[in-house]
């Protein structure tokens, strides 16, 4: 936030996501980008869910894509686990990977997504677990390869090639 705005002004600001003006809603995105908190997400998230148009989703999803503060964290992995915004999950998940934030704290969710999810998510997730850098417990690590090598057993070849790759990975951030 600029050091001249006042809450009221950001709580102003944030009205204009509401417009009925497309163009004033990418005004008010381009606002954030500059002067936006971790607390604007679940606004943020909402119009992602809400809006038929294409250029105000890329606008938002860019945002995601370009989070560096760590408290946006659970804001996005919030929006991930609810079913709510199924619809935009391809998306949430690319921005994890994308923004470069640590998510190893929520590995076991990302390989849930990798499991359970069709090839295209699935995908954003596999990235998002290759990216991580932050050690993990070994036993954490042991317990999602054991369920990843359950889930080998019935899952299609495409995913079966993604599983074999984070199989492989995931003993290099374990300690």
């Amino acid at each position: 936030m600029t050091t001249d705005q006042t809450p009221n002004d950001h709580k102003n600001m944030l009205k204009g996501l509401q417009s009925a003006d497309s163009l004033k809603v990418i005004e008010t995105l381009e606002d954030l980008r500059v002067s936006g908190k971790s607390a604007d997400i679940p606004f943020l998230i909402e119009l992602l869910h809400l809006t038929p148009d294409p250029e105000i989703k890329r606008k938002v999803t860019d945002l995601f894509a370009n989070l560096k503060e760590s408290d946006a964290i659970p804001l996005i992995v919030s929006a991930i686990q609810n079913q709510k915004y199924a619809p935009e999950l391809k998306s949430l998940v690319a921005s994890c990977w994308e923004n470069g934030l640590d998510y190893s704290n929520y590995l076991n969710l990302f390989v849930d997504l990798l499991i359970e999810s069709d090839f295209m998510v699935a995908f954003e997730a596999y990235t998002v677990i290759l990216n991580m850098t932050a050690k993990i417990d070994q036993t954490k690590i042991d317990m999602e390869i054991d369920r990843l090598e359950v889930a080998m057993k019935t899952t299609d070849e495409q995913k079966k090639a993604l599983i074999l790759d984070v199989i492989d990975f995931l003993p290099s951030i374990g300690f």
